[in-house]
Formats: structure tokens, C-alpha cells, sequence
């Protein structure tokens, strides 16, 4: 198959260039920048004129649901969510029913993707201990061989610092990439808001901003021991912000990334019990969401995702403290994320840098760049259309927003896998 698209604004994050040219696609590669290779013959092409060419969108952490939880979403569902919301490739965390343990439950995955799945790649991220139990590590060098790309224990605890230092120190051996969360659960405890003014004024069980920089001060001190390479995932607070760039500036080998709806969501937007707002970290305060947006800016903050989490409507129905912690994201992060650059927080190219680029090179995937032979994993955005955001026509199975009613510019209008159109607007 051989295509090419037209007049497109091509924004490459490799070179932060945003640049009128055509693109020449052949074999599932870019093969043209510019001008076409000789005996180059387009069977299809796409006239891009006004619209933005960008590669396609790597969420770094997304909950398909798969297996274990039919009832909120599953393979066949999110990745159909993805690839119309601009997504090509989505990496789940280990906390499926079963977990990420064994090489039977990654082959499971692989099995349901190709036999269920919308064209998108889904790359499991292994489990650090065996059945997430905390104690005994798992079988690492057999996960990744067969395909895992890091390890986490996801938001489960481990049973101590010594077993923690004893999977960075094996991970480290393996060469591997290990993904934390930061929480201390002794300080989550049975929390649902961020400690402030506004938890005590609605009454809500707090969770202080020290569950995470407690937990995130004895993690770079096991970086800095072990050596492991380390991705921080979904930080939420200022002080987190700030210790990641000092252990950065230390040369200590971590990356990190927040949830795109903590760059827009603060702890007063929780104000009248919706419980769609209760994530898990909690929506903190404005200074802290100021504080991440410069982080983002500045290189702090590498990578943004939309720290997808599905739910059925009972989940959210019950009363806030009660309600399932999260947000269905794959829908949602495409708008939010060009609202950024709407917002003046950071340039076109240097965001979709942190959706893009960014992610492939921590994470060690294909895709992610537009040059000469680069997989042809691409979108094209009309960044002129408005629309209003209504979780009725999310295509994820997962309708719990936050974001219902908000007013995005820019839509997707077509996503290429492998140089294929599988998704065009109608």
C-alpha cells in the first residue's frame, strides 16, 4: 500500500518543527518528506490543507479493563476508543484479574488484541512481585521476552523497602525500565480528597500531599542506591514537581509523567459530590496544578496520559467516598492536550513531544517520530472544529468524565497504523 498526504502541517517532534510539506507512506513507513522517492506511485492519497499531521498519540498509562473486568471495558472496546481518539498505542499497567505476572496472561493479551483488537498496539507493562502480592518478585526476564516493556506493581504496596530494592536492583539487571506510582498507603488510608480547605469543608476522609512525597523521597533514594531506571508515574503535587527536578539535576536516570486531567482539575472542582472528579491521586490545589503545568513546561514532566480508568455507571453512582477512584481519558486527551497549547502553557511541537516522543523513547517503542523510515503511524487533526464534550458519545465503554460539557477545539479526522487509514470522520 503506497499513500500520500497532501499540504498537511507536519509537526515532527523529533526535530520541533511545525512545517508545510507532503508525506509519502509505503510498506507501513514514511518514505517521502517532501518529495516522493523515485518510482514512487500513490494508490491513495489524503489532502491534509489546513489540517495537522502528527504522529500517532502513545498513552503511557491506560486500564483497558482486560482481563478480568468485562463489566467496565475490555480489549475490543478501548482500543476501538483509541484508535478514533488518535491513539496507536497504549501501554496497560499490571492490575488486571489475573495480573500481568506470567507469560500466559501477556500472551493472553496478545491473543484478544489481534483476534478482538481496532489496530492499535497494546503493550503490557509486567508485574514487579508475583500476583501484585508484594513479597516474592516476579519473573521478570521471562515477562519481557515475552513482551512486556517495564515493570510496576501498579497502585498495589509492596511488603517492604527490602523487596522494593530487590526488584529495582533485578529490573536494573535485566536492563529494564520499572514504573512507580508513589503512594504511601499508611497516609492514603481510606482518603478521597485532597487534605485543604475544601475536604474539611465537605467533610471528606483527606489524603495529604505527603502520601506521595513521602513515598517519592524513598524511591529516588532507591534510584540513587540501585541505579534502576525509573518512570514516575502520575504525580499530582508542586513538592513532587520539584524533587523530581533536583534528582534529575542530580543525573539520576528518571522521567516522569502526570495525568492530563490534573493540568485542569483542581480540588474545588469537586465541590458538589460529583464523583466523577474522585481519582486516585486526588485533584489537589490550584498551586500544585500551576505548579505541574510548569513542570510540564519546563521538561520536568516528560510524558502525559490520560490515565484512562473505565467504570460501569454503578461504579459512580454510589456516594463520593464510595465511589470508584478515576476517569475514562482515551476520549478526552486529544482536546484537553491541545487546549494546553490553546492555553499558551507549552508549543504545539513540545506537546505532542510528551504524547509522542517522548513515551517511545522511555518506554523503548516503536512510532512517535516523522522522518525517512519511521513506522507510518500517524493522525491528522482539523485543529478549526469546536465541539462540545458529551460522554454519551464516547466511543470507550467507559462514560465517567469529568468533562462533560467542555467546549475543545480540534478534532480528529483521520488515523493511519502501519501507513493503513483504519479511522476516517465522517
Amino acid at each position: 500500500m503506497s499513500l500520500q498526504i497532501m499540504n498537511g502541517q507536519v509537526v515532527n517532534p523529533l526535530e520541533m518543527t511545525v512545517v508545510k510539506t507532503d508525506l509519502f507512506l509505503q510498506d507501513g513507513k514514511i518514505v517521502g518528506l517532501g518529495s516522493a522517492p523515485k518510482s514512487f506511485k500513490a494508490e491513495q492519497t489524503i489532502d491534509a490543507a489546513d489540517h495537522w499531521v502528527l504522529p500517532g498519540l502513545i498513552d503511557c498509562q491506560a486500564r483497558l479493563r482486560d482481563p478480568g473486568e468485562p463489566e467496565k471495558a475490555n480489549i475490543e472496546s478501548e482500543t476501538k476508543a483509541a484508535i478514533e481518539n488518535g491513539i496507536t498505542s497504549l501501554c496497560i499497567p499490571p492490575d488486571t484479574q489475573p495480573p500481568i505476572d506470567n507469560s500466559a496472561t501477556v500472551e493472553l493479551i496478545h491473543h484478544r488484541n489481534e483476534m478482538f483488537g481496532h489496530q492499535a498496539q497494546v503493550y503490557p507493562i509486567g508485574a514487579l512481585t508475583r500476583g501484585l502480592g508484594g513479597e516474592q518478585l516476579s519473573n521478570m526476564a521471562s515477562l519481557r521476552a515475552n513482551g512486556c516493556i517495564a515493570f510496576s506493581n501498579a497502585k498495589v504496596p509492596l511488603a517492604n523497602n527490602l523487596v522494593q530494592r530487590r526488584a529495582m536492583d533485578y529490573a536494573g539487571g535485566q536492563h529494564s525500565l520499572v514504573i512507580i506510582q508513589p503512594l504511601d498507603h499508611d497516609l492514603l488510608a481510606n482518603g478521597c480528597a485532597h487534605e485543604g480547605a475544601v475536604a474539611t469543608r465537605l467533610g471528606l476522609p483527606a489524603i495529604p500531599e505527603a502520601a506521595e512525597t513521602a513515598a517519592l523521597a524513598k524511591d529516588i533514594e532507591l534510584v540513587a542506591q540501585t541505579g534502576a531506571r525509573t518512570h514516575f508515574g502520575q504525580l499530582s503535587s508542586a513538592r513532587s514537581v520539584d524533587m523530581v527536578r533536583r534528582a534529575k539535576a542530580k543525573g539520576l536516570p528518571i522521567t516522569a509523567d502526570c495525568a492530563i486531567h490534573q493540568l485542569f482539575l483542581t480540588d474545588h472542582d469537586i465541590g458538589n459530590f460529583d464523583s466523577n472528579m474522585f481519582t486516585i491521586p486526588p485533584l489537589r490545589s490550584q498551586y500544585d496544578r500551576d505548579a505541574l503545568r510548569e513542570g510540564v513546561a519546563d521538561g520536568t514532566i516528560d510524558c502525559l496520559c490520560s490515565d484512562h480508568q473505565p467504570h460501569e455507571v454503578d461504579a459512580k453512582l454510589k456516594p463520593f467516598p464510595s465511589a470508584e477512584p478515576g476517569i475514562s481519558g482515551l476520549d478526552t486527551l486529544l482536546p484537553l492536550a491541545l487546549r494546553l497549547v490553546e492555553e499558551d502553557v507549552l508549543p504545539l511541537a513540545d506537546l505532542i513531544a510528551k504524547l509522542t516522543l517522548n513515551p517511545t523513547t522511555i518506554m523503548g517503542l516503536p512510532g512517535g517520530r516523522i522522518g525517512i523510515d519511521e513506522v507510518a503511524d500517524l493522525i491528522i487533526v482539523d485543529p478549526d472544529s469546536h465541539w462540545v464534550c458529551s460522554a454519551s458519545n464516547f466511543v470507550s465503554k467507559g462514560k465517567n468524565t469529568p468533562f462533560e460539557g467542555w467546549d475543545f477545539h480540534g478534532s480528529l479526522t483521520h488515523t493511519l497504523v502501519a501507513g493503513n487509514v483504519v479511522y476516517e470522520a465522517r
